[in-house]
This record gives structure tokens, sequence and C-alpha cells, in this order.
């Protein structure tokens, strides 16, 4: 059977207990959790997941937009698509699409991804090992996640410890760990996004602090700290960024 809107990849996931919020709805880092998993298992069955560790290279997620419509709840089935929507330089385009039992969108998100050598800390060009069939080097997609900056003056600060359970294994943070820290944050102070947008730029490690900052920015709180950036604005929109500035390109 073919798949909505050229997608390539689906999967079905039930929410489960441990995976939402008091309120029973899907936390935003589940999600997140959610779309690694399925964009692992496609990957995976194409031949670009994995195996790419025996070559020495890993994918990184760089930067990615989060848009839930429609919360999904504790026992709630989902199906999740995936597929690649092109390249662009050292980029290369996942996008995400989620429906609910009635076959109703309720969340999409668009991603950019890094191939890095894992020795080397430098990044390749995805055609190298993508499937034109799969992620056509010549096209990219209207939407891409946007690049993030943040600005304005100190309100709030606290310390973050990267625990072992924060790590992937790559050994390094993983992305959802920073979506999870944010929300506990953004909790703290009565927001519960439904929009997030990540820009990755450099790898936290076991044993690093996190110093997040709260920057006041108009109407949009920013947080700030080594590794990562946060803006919320009015309607519930965050925006996080993590540095991943030290790699080069080839």
């Amino acid at each position: 059977m073919s798949l909505p809107e050229n997608f390539q990849y689906e999967k079905f996931f039930e929410v489960g207990a441990f995976q939402v919020h008091p309120n029973g709805n899907l936390s935003l880092c589940s999600l997140a959790d959610l779309l690694q998993e399925i964009a692992w298992k496609h990957a995976d069955s194409q031949g670009f997941g994995r195996n790419l560790l025996e070559q020495q290279l890993m994918w990184v997620l760089s930067r990615i937009e989060i848009k839930v419509s429609q919360f999904p709840r504790w026992g709630d089935r989902l199906r999740i698509f995936t597929g690649g929507r092109g390249q662009a330089g050292a980029f290369a385009f996942r996008e995400f699409m989620v429906w609910n039992e009635q076959e109703e969108v309720v969340a999409r998100a668009m991603s950019s991804w890094l191939l890095v050598h894992i020795e080397k800390k430098r990044i390749l060009k995805p055609d190298s090992v993508l499937p034109g069939s799969l992620f056509n080097p010549k096209v990219a997609p209207d939407w891409q996640p946007i690049k993030l900056e943040a600005s304005g003056p100190e309100i709030a600060h606290e310390s973050i410890p990267v625990q072992h359970s924060d790590l992937d294994l790559y050994n390094h943070v993983n992305h959802t760990s920073y979506i999870r820290w944010i929300e506990n944050s953004a909790a703290a102070q009565g927001i519960f996004p439904s929009q997030l947008a990540v820009n990755y730029l450099s790898e936290c490690k076991g044993g690093d602090v996190v110093h997040l900052t709260h920057l006041g920015h108009g109407n949009a709180p920013y947080f700030q700290g080594k590794d990562i950036i946060l803006v919320a604005d009015c309607v519930l929109q965050f925006d996080i960024a993590p540095y991943f500035s030290h790699y080069a390109t080839q």
C-alpha cells in the first residue's frame, strides 16, 4: 500500500503511561523519542543507519521543528510516517507526520541532519551514503528548520548536570534530553509549548554541566546555556539551540 504525501516508511506506536504529562498528554520529549526511533528504523531498513558505525560515521541531528496541532493522549494509537526530503549542502532533510486512529494529522516535523566522521570530527556530504531515490541531492524542501539566535536581559539561571541516562549510543547527550530539560524548565513557569524548533551546534557529554539562563526578549523569553538556547513566545512556540560549531565542513 502506498504511503501518503510520498512518505517512505511508517510505524505504529501506542502512547504509554510513562510518555505523558500529568494531564495525560504526550510530552514533546516523548514525541521526539518516537520520531528518533522511526528515523533509525527507516535508515536501518535502507542501509544508511547503524551500519555506518563500521565506517566511523554517525548521523547528527542539526535542526528540527515540531508542530503539534492536537496532543495525543495516554493509550492513543499513533501511525507515524517519515521520509527523505532532499539535500542542501551538508544537510539532509527528513520529514515526519503523525496520524491518530481517525487518520487525522496531529503533528508534523521537519529535520536536518549532518553526516559526521566520529574520529575526525568532520562533516561529510550526505549523498556519499544516502540513496538518491530517497534523498534527492538536487532538491531541498520549502520547509526547512530555522536558524536561531537569542538575546535579552537575564531573568533567571539554573545548572543542569548531565546524567548517564541523558547519553546516546555515541556517548553524547541525546537530542531528546535537551527537549526534556527545556520542557521541565518551561513547566516550572507554567508554560506548556505545542511547537518547538531546535538547533544543535555542539556536543555535550557525560560530566558536563549545562548552565541554563532565562533571558527576556520582548514578549518572547529566551533560555541560553553553554550548549542550549531556547526561545518561547506568547503562543507557546519553543526554539532550542545547542552548539555544533567546532566541526569543519569538508
